[in-house]
């Protein structure tokens, strides 16, 4: 893992560690955790260009999500004023763990996945919900760096919205015999406090292909050996993805 996706994993887990805590009314716990990350993508944003990793685009925007952390924290603090920046708001800027596209190879392809829509019954119903994407070998193993991709913000009838691209962090060519790349949808349990696997997808090798494919949907827990699956419901609901290559 490089260290610019460890970075994000961090800022990710305490990002999700104070909205736990703003939603459990366990203000005084929210706001020192908003406080200390809201410092430490202020002084990434402040660093010079040679010691930093982020783009000027990227030190922007997480200019931004530093001065929604405190705005948050500004508004707890108050209880006046709480409703001036919800808590709604500030997950909707959620850092999410994904990676840019990586440099291209002469003869190689690169697969880039938009994410578009999962359909589910109770689709309305899912708290945060977000996909968590990785590559596993034939026994479960990661071959890349798993990434999270923002929380959905948008829900109609029975689907939830993503419309959000993943760069798969390894060549195509570079993949081997038997691997899989995995889609876990994932949502917010208010009652139990946690984060809970919904579904999965997934996708073989033989269906990199570019344009629209749609995947079914298998119950939980998560089988990345893919050996014991169970489909999710025998409905016509799906995962829908679009997939491009990028070769030179």
């Amino acid at each position: 893992m490089t260290d610019i996706n460890k970075t994000i994993q961090k800022w990710h887990a305490s990002f999700k560690k104070g909205t736990d805590f703003d939603s459990w009314g366990q203000l005084v716990e929210a706001i020192d955790e908003y406080q200390i990350l809201a410092r430490h993508l202020q002084k990434e944003v402040q660093s010079t260009a040679n010691s930093s990793e982020f783009s000027e685009d990227q030190k922007r925007t997480l200019g931004k999500i530093a001065t929604c952390l405190e705005l948050r924290s500004s508004a707890l603090q108050t209880t006046q004023t709480q409703e001036e920046f919800k808590l709604e708001d500030l997950k909707t800027l959620e850092p999410s763990t994904l990676l840019p596209r990586l440099p291209s190879e002469p003869g190689m392809a690169l697969l880039t996945i938009k994410i578009e829509k999962i359909g589910l019954k109770d689709a309305g119903q899912c708290i945060d919900p977000y996909v968590t994407v990785s590559v596993k070998d034939a026994n479960g193993v990661d071959l890349t760096p798993v990434q999270d991709t923002p929380i959905a913000t948008r829900k109609e009838d029975m689907y939830i919205h993503f419309a959000v691209d993943v760069e798969i962090q390894k060549h195509i060519e570079k993949l081997p015999k038997g691997a899989a790349i995995f889609f876990e949808f994932k949502h917010y349990k208010p009652k139990k406090r946690f984060t809970s696997t919904k579904c999965f997808a997934f996708m073989e090798m033989d269906e990199i292909k570019a344009g629209q494919i749609v995947i079914e949907l298998y119950k939980k827990p998560t089988d990345f050996k893919r050996k014991k699956l169970h489909l999710l419901t025998k409905k016509p609901l799906y995962l829908h993805l679009h997939q491009t290559l990028h070769k030179e």
